[in-house]
């Protein structure tokens, strides 16, 4: 957990029976609209990775782009979208993962990355883990080396943390939710 997480997790709203009953929905758009909260959560990834040798920050479609953007201007890093299928313009390469009904799949340019950049994957909130996996087998695939998978917010208790670390990347999460907080 990041020195700012308790912070962070207290400005995050959680909206019970959405989108369905028996969810806790976890909404980050109060930790956006606060301007002081969202320059903390920039700067615990900040804190986290300034000091590594990063090529790339690589964000997920579309709550990723978030943090990844300003993440990326901060450590002079380029940015990689990771997009949703067919969102993409130029040639891409994809990777289809399980949904709890069917299946998705996510893209990335062909040519996003060179062999051996160290790429930081990002986005908003981990909780079966399966787009992060993809999208960190994805940036395998094309030739990049996954530093670390980082987010907001993990859901420990949906185990989606658990099946990334076992796909063999690490995990960071700012702060974390437990079903019953």
């Amino acid at each position: 957990m990041s020195i700012y997480g308790d912070y962070i997790k207290s400005v995050i709203r959680t909206v019970p029976d959405w989108p369905q009953p028996g969810v806790n929905f976890r909404d980050i758009t109060p930790l956006l609209q606060n301007s002081a909260a969202f320059r903390k959560l920039i700067d615990s990834f900040v804190h986290r990775y300034q000091e590594m040798d990063l090529d790339a920050i690589a964000a997920i479609d579309a709550r990723g782009f978030i943090i990844g953007a300003p993440l990326a201007y901060e450590l002079g890093c380029s940015f990689v979208p990771v997009r949703k299928k067919g969102k993409l313009p130029f040639r891409t390469i994809s990777e289809t993962y399980t949904l709890e009904y069917g299946q998705s799949e996510v893209e990335l340019h062909a040519d996003a990355f060179q062999h051996g950049d160290r790429i930081l994957l990002v986005d908003d909130l981990i909780a079966t883990g399966g787009t992060m996996c993809a999208a960190a087998k994805l940036i395998t695939r094309s030739g990049g080396h996954v530093v670390e998978t980082a987010t907001i917010i993990d859901l420990p208790e949906l185990a989606g943390s658990d099946k990334i670390r076992e796909a063999g990347f690490g995990v960071f999460a700012v702060c974390s939710f437990t079903e019953d907080e």
